[in-house]
């Protein structure tokens, strides 16, 4: 059965992150994910977590790009030990955390590179990430994200995505599949939802339109998480979304929704 994990870049926005963390723990909800908890004291992050009984779902690579100011460093040749020492620093988030999947997000193109040198360089890039994560215990992952909300973004779609998991060829790598965004980009969700279930090692979920709480839109959760339990998935759904009011208020669409474990 699948876990809802709440992602506190997005919510309790009205609270400082360490204050986060407090207050899920004080809704009853035991799973987080942070895509960037890099500006956080590593210590004290991990004492909090350990006292409050939590645990961290999921956090990103840090792929922040000097050279074009982009989140896009992964894709790009010249910055490749930029790269590596972001993985090192990455490991040892996962490994005092026990962070159980890692996204890598590839960001957008970059204008001055032909698309296959960038392309090779992801897939250099992530087999060389992909078993050191291991190691830690963190599955390595990639994430398609729509173009509309970020345009040019170099992997927008779940059959590319699929593609580079081949191509990487590590049995600690795979998709991330983020269901707002192939709403966006593909529809058809329950379908390339059972083509790819195989690779899918994480989920994020949120409405459209405008990002918001599942059952504020068009997509029906009902039934997607429905389909996902039967298929056998019992790993965890971020919530990744923007609260229409507070983020407290908005948590009542999970009540809906009988069956989903958030502790």
């Amino acid at each position: 059965m699948a876990k809802i994990d709440l992602n506190l870049q997005f919510l309790f926005n009205e609270y400082e992150i360490l204050d986060r963390y407090k207050k899920s723990h004080e809704l009853g909800f035991k799973f987080v994910e942070l895509q960037h908890p890099y500006s956080l004291d590593l210590n004290l992050l991990s004492s909090l977590i350990t006292d409050l009984d939590m645990l961290q779902v999921l956090i990103n690579i840090d792929v922040n790009n000097n050279e074009t100011g982009k989140m896009n460093l992964a894709i790009d040749p010249r910055g490749i030990d930029k790269f590596k020492l972001s993985v090192d620093n990455s490991l040892m988030y996962c490994a005092e955390l026990g962070v159980k999947v890692i996204n890598c997000t590839p960001g957008p193109s970059i204008d001055d590179l032909e698309r296959s040198v960038q392309y090779q360089t992801l897939i250099e890039n992530l087999s060389y990430a992909a078993p050191l994560f291991k190691q830690s215990g963190t599955k390595l992952l990639i994430e398609p994200i729509n173009t509309f909300d970020q345009p040019g973004f170099f992997i927008s779609n779940s059959t590319d995505g699929a593609k580079v998991v081949s191509d990487v060829s590590d049995d600690n790598f795979g998709l991330q599949y983020d269901v707002y965004h192939m709403q966006l980009m593909e529809g058809n969700i329950m379908n390339n939802i059972k083509k790819h279930i195989d690779i899918i090692g994480h989920f994020q979920i949120a409405d459209v339109p405008g990002r918001l709480e599942p059952g504020k839109g068009e997509i029906g959760y009902s039934n997607i998480f429905n389909f996902i339990d039967d298929l056998g998935y019992e790993g965890f759904i971020g919530a990744e979304y923007k609260p229409e009011k507070t983020t407290e208020e908005g948590l009542e669409w999970i009540k809906q929704y009988a069956g989903l474990e958030i502790a």
